[in-house]
């Protein structure tokens, strides 16, 4: 089966796959010859909330020529649930998130995830479970463009703890949640996190 990919940039998403994805919105078709990742994103508009795609036959090729000219920045998160049954968010930037980083020299993705999880809410994970899922978004850091690829674990804490969120990490908030209670972060979130959530049975 091959591999596709969805890439956020900003609010919009671009498709790589050898088949159309299952939706409503309509989605544009681009052409990968002479496509320019930067050009692209200086063409899309402030708040739009596009679809666009690569329909291809190989797509884990055409990401790696997309991947060519761009820096590609690795980190890992997590989606905690307490015993409870309900689950940790962060309020950080003016949205909700899920806790996450960068992964720093010499660790592997999983352990990336537990140490942000822990350093950004003040907690101790008890149990690190399966991936979830991997998500890509797309920004540009000084003349060149990022792919920034991370993975997502489900994890579980003893009992449910206080949280104490990393403020120098512009962290404002964090809360944890149930089910029936996500509104407000479906309503103000980044559609990777919504991905996660539905890889995690949340929605």
């Amino acid at each position: 089966m091959a591999q596709n990919y969805r890439i956020y940039i900003n609010d919009n998403t671009l498709f790589i796959s050898d088949v159309l994805p299952d939706q409503k919105e309509k989605i544009q078709q681009l052409e990968f010859q002479d496509f320019d990742l930067q050009t692209f994103y200086k063409k899309l508009k402030n708040g739009s909330k596009k679809s666009y795609i690569f329909l291809t036959k190989n797509p884990q090729e055409t990401f790696k020529k997309l991947k060519k000219n761009c820096e590609i920045i690795k980190a890992a998160g997590g989606l905690v649930e307490s015993v409870n049954g309900n689950y940790l968010f962060i309020f950080r930037n003016k949205k909700w998130d899920l806790p996450k980083g960068k992964l720093e020299d010499g660790e592997k993705m999983k352990e990336t995830a537990v140490r942000e999880v822990e350093e950004e809410c003040g907690i101790k994970v008890a149990k690190r479970e399966e991936k979830l899922c991997k998500t890509y978004h797309v920004y540009p850091m000084g003349s060149k463009m990022v792919i920034k690829k991370t993975n997502w674990y489900k994890m579980r804490v003893k009992g449910e703890p206080k949280l104490v969120p990393q403020k120098e990490e512009g962290i404002d908030e964090a809360v944890w949640l149930d089910k029936n209670h996500v509104g407000p972060v479906v309503k103000n979130t980044f559609p990777s996190i919504m991905d996660v959530l539905r890889a995690g049975g949340v929605l």
